[in-house]
């Protein structure tokens, strides 16, 4: 009887409620685990970045996310003046080749996120992006906290990360909104 009676509190829930309860086996992944708006991973707020490996969620190709996740910086900076343009500035480069130049910067990063979370760092704690880039890309690669802990012992590396993630969030919200 009681079994009976929670089916049936259940049918009606749907019946009254369908969105309460999300049909996974339609979304055509395994694990049932909550996942993002489009899907494609666990559900996290919009353009939240990780202060030692920026950017790792992908949810739709026009997010926030989804930039931060982007593994082709050169697309996202061809098609974002506005992202492009703050980020010479925060380099210090200018000309007709400022554009070239931060494309080519930004490869080797893991993300597009990472790179301009290192660009921010290099920015607030006048460490020379090169320097910065030399410590987070190529085979001995290390995270960005990791990364300022070692040029810049001073500070607290994982709060001087934190702030750049969040002003690389910003950055890319705002280009993208």
């Amino acid at each position: 009887m009681k079994r009976c009676m929670l089916i049936s509190l259940l049918g009606l829930s749907l019946a009254l409620c369908p969105n309460a309860f999300p049909l996974y086996a339609q979304h055509g992944h395994g694990g049932g685990a909550a996942l993002g708006p489009s899907g494609a991973g666990p559900s996290e707020a919009p353009g939240r970045a990780h202060a030692n490996d920026i950017g790792n969620g992908s949810v739709s190709e026009h997010s926030a996310p989804s930039v931060m996740a982007s593994k082709n910086p050169s697309s996202v900076l061809d098609h974002n003046t506005q992202l492009s343009t703050k980020l010479e500035g925060l380099l210090g480069l200018s000309g007709p080749n400022a554009l070239s130049t931060l494309k080519t910067d930004a490869s080797g990063f893991k993300n597009f996120g990472q790179f301009v979370a290192a660009v921010h760092v290099s920015h607030n704690l006048g460490i020379p992006f090169a320097e910065l880039q030399a410590k987070m890309t190529g085979s001995n690669a290390v995270s960005l906290g990791k990364a300022i802990q070692q040029l810049k012992p001073d500070v607290d590396p994982k709060n001087e990360a934190k702030k750049a993630a969040s002003q690389a969030d910003n950055d890319v919200r705002d280009a993208t909104s």
